[in-house]
């Protein structure tokens, strides 16, 4: 009988995975150590962590390389994404989630932002707190220097409440910055207690990371305590020459509070300068009512006197001779002064270097529109002290940044490469998997964010691949706009965003919110706002 031979074919069974992460070292961010293993993402989440997992659509050879949860930032101030929504300074610096509305600054609608943010596409996750100061602007129209009416009281507690009800993470307060400055730590109590009710988190830029940081942490555990709210004290530091050294004492402070009950935590960046604005350098009285009101106290010979006497107290108080530690970023009546330190500045415009001088032009440059600027005013000894603690997370302090603009602090590149290549592979400061647990399942868990910080089957598949041997910060003070190195893969939602270390335009970011529950508190109407 005659039989009909028909070719041998091959059936291959489909792939598994959409993407396999294969033949790494992979740290789960729980502070574990590293353990071989390839990594199986399926419709964005992470299906399995473990050895010669089967085919996947798409693979990625880790081999040599560090596996790990996509780094979380904390603090950052990056609600300008919807702008640059490529984020390219933090997603190649390994972050696929920020947190944003620190310093009690944040947007007026935090739902509408979330949502823009989803609808528009980005290419990291954003979470946002809700601000303070922003709150208080839009409650008290411009008078600061006072309490809240009950009424006004009212609408803060309304606006927290509602922010927490679309979403936001926590609260935070910015208590350098106006309006933040002008408040009382019974209001600031009140408001927390809202954000608790939803089950949010506190964060604070204290009234003092120098002289008078006792106080300042102590009123901040005191908000957490009144409030029964869990702390963050963001970028923690101690600021001038005349406060190093310390960190025992600001240590031992956050320690005793721990040993009571109360949850408290913090973030750093890994650079002994800070930065904000220049206007800081002038008193908080004297900019109150916003510029015009400046201006105009500028123009009052008895007011503009007062105002360059206190001024020229400040380099004093830190053991300076002038503002020699404070640098331009980003001048906007004078770009060509970007990047010199005052002196030098001052030198440009004024013809000398004097403190009147210097003096002079913080308060011209600020009647002008005013600066951003990097101040060097931290110890290594202090910055390697809070970051060996364990409870110290990883954070930029950066916005999304748009290349070659400004001279701006280099934080916002290469934060997270620098602590990998120089507290960790140069200086043996942290170990591996304490570094990166510190930027994943530390933050993850500080401000509730479930899905996201380990590497484990159910979770968001968030993820960097990193060369430990050849990771490194590029970016310098100098030459702030450079990407770091040996970090050539990113994945955010199971989607690769940096393929060997550039961009891939890929935007699969999503919003992320908070708990959403609590009831609505009401109080008697008319009066002065009482606590």
């Amino acid at each position: 009988m005659f039989m009909l031979s028909l070719p041998h074919t091959t059936v291959r069974p489909p792939a598994r995975f959409d993407l396999v992460i294969r033949g790494g070292s992979v740290i789960d961010g729980t502070g574990s150590p590293a353990r071989p293993a390839d990594v199986g993402i399926r419709a964005g989440s992470i299906v399995a962590v473990e050895p010669c997992l089967g085919k996947g659509r798409r693979e990625i050879d880790a081999s040599g390389l560090t596996v790990a949860p996509g780094f979380i930032d904390v603090h950052t101030h990056a609600e300008n994404v919807l702008v640059l929504p490529r984020a390219e300074n933090f997603v190649r610096d390994g972050v696929t989630t920020v947190i944003a509305g620190n310093c009690g600054e944040s947007p007026d609608d935090i739902g509408a932002s979330l949502e823009e943010a989803e609808r528009r596409r980005i290419s990291l996750n954003i979470g946002m707190l809700v601000g303070h100061s922003s709150v208080r602007e839009k409650a008290m129209g411009g008078s600061f220097d006072r309490p809240p009416t009950f009424e006004e009281m009212e609408a803060m507690r309304g606006m927290v409440e509602t922010a927490m009800r679309q979403g936001a993470l926590g609260l935070s307060t910015g208590l350098i910055y106006l309006p933040g400055v002008f408040a009382k730590t019974d209001e600031i109590i009140d408001l927390a207690r809202v954000a608790a009710r939803f089950g949010g988190i506190y964060t604070s830029h204290m009234r003092s990371e120098g002289t008078n940081i006792r106080a300042a942490l102590e009123e901040t555990l005191a908000i957490g305590r009144g409030a029964g709210i869990p702390v963050q004290v963001s970028h923690i530091k101690l600021s001038g020459d005349n406060n190093w050294g310390r960190h025992a004492e600001v240590l031992g402070l956050l320690n005793a509070a721990r040993a009571e009950g109360l949850r408290v935590t913090q973030d750093q960046y890994a650079y002994t300068a800070s930065s904000t604005g220049l206007g800081q350098l002038i008193p908080a009285w004297a900019l109150e009512g916003g510029a015009g009101a400046f201006r105009k106290r500028l123009a009052d010979p008895a007011e503009r006197a007062r105002m360059e006497a206190e001024m020229c107290e400040t380099p004093a108080r830190r053991k300076r001779p002038d503002f020699n530690w404070v640098t331009l970023a980003d001048c906007r009546c004078n770009r060509k002064l970007n990047g010199l330190d005052l002196p030098e500045a001052t030198r440009i415009v004024k013809g000398n270097t004097d403190l009147a001088n210097q003096v002079d032009l913080i308060l011209e440059i600020e009647a002008k529109g005013g600066a951003g600027a990097v101040f060097h005013g931290m110890s290594e000894e202090d910055l390697q002290a809070f970051m060996q603690d364990a409870h110290t997370m990883v954070g930029s302090d950066s916005g999304v940044r748009r290349v070659g603009k400004s001279v701006p602090h280099p934080r916002g590149y290469g934060n997270n490469a620098r602590v990998l290549a120089r507290y960790v592979r140069d200086k043996g400061l942290l170990t591996l998997e304490e570094a990166v647990r510190k930027m994943t399942s530390l933050p993850a868990d500080t401000f509730g964010i479930a899905e996201r910080g380990r590497l484990a089957a159910g979770r968001a598949a968030d993820v960097v691949v990193f060369d430990p041997s050849s990771v490194a910060d590029t970016a310098t003070f100098a030459q702030p706009h450079a990407f770091p190195a040996g970090i050539p893969w990113v994945v955010v939602n199971g989607e690769v965003v940096v393929r060997n270390g550039k961009h891939t335009g890929a935007k699969p970011g999503r919003a992320i919110r908070g708990r959403q529950a609590g009831p609505v508190e009401t109080r008697t109407a008319g009066g002065a706002y009482q606590p």
